[in-house]
């Protein structure tokens, strides 16, 4: 926190008087409690908080922690660690039996057992539970709920101290805690590295070090298999491979576990890698590609799907060229535009195809051809675009996009009713990547847009959906971001050419004048360019890293003073921390836009304060209320808990109409949106976008990502910073990702036409191997005994997975 200040540890002893919050997925607590004794100079009350469960107004604790001097509300009690005293008295174990947590036993019940067994009595039933047999009317269930709840209670308090002990802070303790409950301690002392696979935020190092306090050997086999699935999904989830070769598997496995000074067996680790596989746990396939199962699975059988829905093209409807072409041109009547012949090629190309590929870049008509689309689509079939003519039926065609924002620039190009593919199949927060989903799309024509974003995972989800009597067109950029998630699904799908595809590369006449659509096409086409020339729409302006928030303050004050707000002003950077972060231009720009004013509520999260009419970015999917990971809203209130039904805290956010509910814990799921990734703007357009580009960047700065960012721009581009920087960051390509899906793809609809085509060789898996590693100290080689392993476990299995079974 920027207003605290931290002290030594410090304990307080005292009794609960009032429980101000309490989150229960958590159990993050806010109270106030009675100081009995203390090391610190607090009066008579005290603020405490933590991670506190089964915590109850009236106990009495030994707190232990940090003090915070909070610059609103005082000197807290930051708690780390907390131990109950159980109450000695007769009214103090009469109060704590009837209690909250002991729901249906009341006070007379509690003075019954307080008179039979004396003010020892919580010890005495915690030693034998049958003591309870002396109480009359009790019944076996009430024995059961004091015995478990006395115990209960006893025995978080210890663990979450055992944990406290093993170097984990309270909030990891009480997940751990939650996801083991009793079992937590034999788990770990059994099992440490079983952490790494079942809880979120304990990685390899993490449970690494607990297992050496414990005494794990270097070579353990859950040592090596923990590292080696770590590996795995690292390499999945921050660097979007859907593989990894063994060899490259090995080695940084190998690094890890040794990069402590450990000494490792490589033959052990190769072993250990052969159980995993022989365990279902990773899959290899062409004996040395190894897979996370789902990725393996979302690969192979999206191909099948693929390949189903075409060989279902004869149930399309079929019509005269002469007839399209008629149609064609009623609609540019109706829209007042003139197709271009590429854009009527795509628009004749839809109607024939059951699968379609639609890409292109900025200004080249993408969103002019979808409309057409629809509206051709409609034409010959006979459909009205009205929802009313439906009544209640299901409306013959969907568009859709990876974010909310993209869906809403869907919809107002289309006039349909755009949705998020989440939202489409049915995928919640609490779905898994590998969870199986039943619903289907009950449409005719389904039309996906904003492609690059879409991982592997959504893409099985999404076209397991689609019916067979359905038609598809994906449609997007490939020159844009690859998606979040692992994958390359449209640039794959693009390059295997197994599906019916136009590219749209002509600048149309509405676009012309536009230097930001000029530049985007000679980025696309490695043409050179002076990136420091001033446009009309578009300049350069040079500073130093340190100077970045001062101008960009300055840029938005004057974009401020000649009439645009904040919906109209979007600054870009690559990462989040540093002072040219997106964190530091953050507050800067909350300064400018929205500053503090003696009647504008506020509320502190963290080391952020919330201000009423924010911006703020979601930034995980919340389909249950409407609104997506990357849309954009407006905080409208913020209320205290005495101020509404809910009795918490809350802060409400405005998505373009649909008021969103955060209680205070939620506000994790929101931050502000001045400054955002270039990742979380994809999808999105915006009137001015500013993009600052340092040296700072260097991991970030690549060409995919700069292409990205500079054409969410509609009217205005102002970079500033280092212009060597963004000169040598357009050439740099990224890190290539390792995936299967387009051989798959080749192999699958592998026919006499197509066993030419063959990627380029700078593209193929094997270079990519030899770019990143030279020399690799393990060899799998011939199959024998030891790694027969490797071979696909579903050799000969056609079109059958495990998925097929769930």
């Amino acid at each position: 926190m920027e207003n605290a200040t931290l002290f030594d540890q410090s304990y307080v002893k005292g009794t609960i008087i009032r429980i101000l919050f309490q989150n229960n997925d958590n159990f993050y607590t806010v109270l106030k409690a009675e100081v009995i004794d203390t090391n610190e100079d607090f009066d008579d009350e005290v603020t405490v908080t933590g991670f506190l469960p089964q915590i109850a107004e009236g106990d009495t604790y030994t707190f232990t922690g940090k003090i915070i001097l909070h610059a609103k509300y005082g000197k807290q009690l930051q708690a780390e660690k907390f131990e109950k005293d159980l109450p000695q008295s007769k009214d103090g174990i009469i109060h704590y039996l009837s209690s909250d947590l002991f729901k249906g036993v009341g006070k007379k019940t509690a003075r019954t057992i307080v008179e039979i067994l004396g003010e020892d009595a919580l010890n005495i039933i915690l030693d034998d539970k049958s003591s309870l047999d002396q109480i009359p009317k009790l019944s076996q269930d009430k024995k059961d709920l004091i015995y478990n709840t006395i115990n209960e209670n006893q025995a978080i308090e210890k663990v979450m101290i055992q944990l406290n002990d093993w170097g984990f802070g309270p909030q990891l303790a009480m997940k751990i805690y939650q996801f083991y409950k009793d079992d937590t301690i034999r788990v770990i002392k059994e099992s440490p590295y079983q952490l790494v696979m079942d809880i979120e935020g304990i990685g390899f190092n993490k449970a690494d070090e607990l297992a050496r306090h414990i005494g794990i050997d270097n070579n353990h086999p859950e040592r090596l298999k923990a590292a080696l699935v770590y590996g795995m999904e690292q390499a999945s989830l921050q660097n979007g491979h859907t593989y990894i070769p063994d060899q490259i598997l090995l080695e940084t496995s190998f690094n890890l576990l040794t990069k402590n000074g450990s000494e490792v067996n490589p033959d052990a680790l190769v072993n250990a890698l052969t159980e995993l596989c022989e365990e279902k746990k990773l899959l290899v396939e062409h004996e040395k590609n190894i897979y996370i199962p789902s990725l393996f699975y979302s690969e192979t059988k999206t191909v099948q799907i693929l390949h189903r829905l075409m060989n279902h093209q004869e149930q399309l409807k079929q019509f005269e060229q002469s007839e399209i072409m008629l149609a064609i041109g009623e609609i540019e009547q109706l829209f007042e535009v003139s197709y271009a012949e590429k854009q009527k090629e795509a628009l004749m190309q839809a109607m024939h195809s059951k699968l379609m590929i639609l890409s292109g870049g900025p200004g080249t008509g993408k969103t002019t051809v979808v409309r057409g689309i629809v509206t051709l689509y409609a034409e010959l079939h006979g459909l009205s675009l009205d929802y009313n003519d439906y009544d209640g039926q299901d409306f013959p065609i969907v568009v859709a996009a990876p974010t909310g924002r993209a869906s809403k620039r869907l919809y107002e190009s289309t006039g349909l009713e755009a949705t998020t593919i989440h939202r489409l199949i049915g995928w919640t927060r609490d779905n898994k990547p590998d969870d199986i989903l039943e619903n289907e799309i009950t449409a005719k024509l389904i039309i996906i847009d904003e492609m690059s974003m879409v991982d592997t995972w959504l893409m099985f989800q999404l076209m397991k959906a689609v019916p067979n009597d359905a038609q598809i067109i994906f449609v997007g950029d490939q020159d844009q971001l690859p998606s979040v998630g692992p994958g390359q699904v449209f640039k794959d799908l693009i390059e295997s050419q197994i599906i019916p595809q136009i590219e749209l590369n002509e600048v149309y006449r509405q676009q012309e004048g536009s230097s930001i659509v000029e530049l985007a096409h000679q980025i696309k086409r490695n043409e050179p360019f002076d990136i420091t020339k001033r446009y009309s729409d578009r300049s350069f302006i040079p500073c130093q890293t340190d100077q970045i928030p001062e101008v960009i303050e300055k840029i938005v004050t004057s974009a401020v003073n000649k009439g645009y707000d904040m919906r109209d002003i979007q600054v870009l950077a690559p990462i989040y921390r540093g002072n040219a972060g997106i964190r530091a231009l953050n507050k800067v720009l909350q300064k400018i836009l929205n500053p503090p004013e003696d009647k504008k509520r506020e509320m502190e999260f963290g080391d952020v304060v919330f201000r009423n009419h924010d911006k703020v970015l979601q930034l995980v999917n919340r389909p249950e209320d409407g609104v997506f990971n990357g849309d954009i809203g407006e905080i409208v209130g913020i209320f205290k808990a005495a101020e509404n039904a809910l009795n918490k805290d809350v802060v409400i956010v405005d998505y373009d109409g649909n008021e969103v509910t955060y209680t205070k814990a939620d506000l994790i799921e929101i931050t502000h949106a001045y400054c955002c990734s270039i990742h979380k703007a994809q999808g999105s357009e915006f009137p001015i976008v500013i993009m600052p580009v340092v040296h700072q960047y260097f991991r970030m700065l690549q060409k995919n990502i700069l292409y990205t960012g500079l054409t969410r721009a509609k009217q205005s581009l102002i970079f500033c910073g280092d212009v060597n920087a963004f000169n040598d960051g357009i050439k740099r390509l990224g890190n290539a990702r390792f995936t299967s899906f387009y051989q798959f793809l080749m192999d699958y609809f592998s026919t006499d036409d197509q066993k030419d085509i063959v990627k380029n060789d700078s593209d193929t898996d094997e270079n990519k191997e030899n770019e990143v590693f030279k020399k690799l100290p393990f060899q799998v080689g011939e199959m024998t005994e030891e790694n027969m392993h490797l071979v696909s476990p579903m050799i000969n299995m056609g079109d059958i997975s495990p998925y097929d079974y769930v």
